[in-house]
């Protein structure tokens, strides 16, 4: 599943491209009513965690959610192809954008819109995240933070890496109750968010090593992964950890593929 810098960089794309403009609109396979926005103008893109809403004249605003195996993505002009998987389709002169597979593709009002981001928790890459909401629900929880980091009502757009690189970075035990975690491990985590998704949304890859275990200092290979980026635990089970040596360890947590270093994050 796309994490929260993917949709943020979308959005993004999506402004760029279409903003101000009105733009034609299809569903080759017929899920969705595209001809309530077709060659309407297309007022503006906004992520909110993994969620993508794209606003139309008039108030119109459709709710994207691609899931586990949605893909959202720009092709060139011209016939389309595999009509029958095509979701919606957006374009203007020479440029298109297309959607399939996703978990959610529906047209909502502002207000409930509006009523999706509240159930969300503080996004960090958003100006106006307030970090203090998903603190309150971490420390009434009892589940361990490497569950509750994937819950989005905590930190809204992080995803598995994000979990897994910010409590190797935070030195955190990922079975430590949500309720056991300090204030200041909390803001440390959310700090950490907070300065590494933008550079994820610039750059399109998730880089979370420090200077001093970057490739050129430590003198390794550079990381070979689709994912891209150089991390510090993520998809390296067995490998040996870059600050004490021992092997990444691996195991299921919250559906997902937790990597950490039982060392370096031992615990109290």
């Amino acid at each position: 599943m796309p994490e929260g810098h993917v949709i943020h960089r979308l959005a993004a794309e999506i402004n760029q491209a279409f903003a101000g403009r009105p733009v034609a609109a299809s569903s080759p396979q017929g899920r969705f009513a595209a001809e309530l926005v077709d060659g309407s103008r297309l007022e503006a893109a906004e992520a909110f965690g993994k969620h993508l809403f794209i606003t139309f004249e008039d108030g119109r605003v459709v709710h994207i959610h691609l899931g586990l195996i949605g893909k959202l993505r720009w092709v060139p002009p011209g016939p389309v192809a595999a009509p029958a998987t095509l979701r919606l389709r957006i374009e203007r002169a020479a440029e298109a954008l297309e959607l399939r597979g996703p978990q959610t593709c529906e047209l909502v009002t502002p207000v409930e819109q509006a009523a999706i981001v509240a159930e969300l928790g503080p996004d960090p890459l958003r100006g106006d995240a307030e970090p203090e909401r998903g603190w309150e629900r971490l420390r009434r929880s009892a589940r361990p933070v490497g569950a509750l980091l994937m819950d989005q009502r905590i930190a809204a757009g992080a995803g598995n890496i994000y979990r897994c690189e910010v409590l190797f970075r935070a030195r955190l035990d990922p079975f430590l109750a949500g309720n056991q975690v300090t204030r200041d491990e909390w803001d440390e985590v959310w700090a950490d968010l907070v300065e590494l998704m933008p550079s994820g949304v610039s750059d399109g890859r998730i880089d979370t090593v420090r200077p001093e275990h970057s490739p050129e200092t430590m003198g390794r290979p550079p990381r070979v992964d689709r994912h891209g980026g150089e991390v510090y635990v993520y998809r390296r089970a067995g490998e040996p950890c870059f600050v004490c040596g021992r092997g990444i360890s691996q195991r299921e947590l919250a559906g997902r593929k937790l990597y950490w270093c039982e060392s370096c994050q031992a615990g109290r």
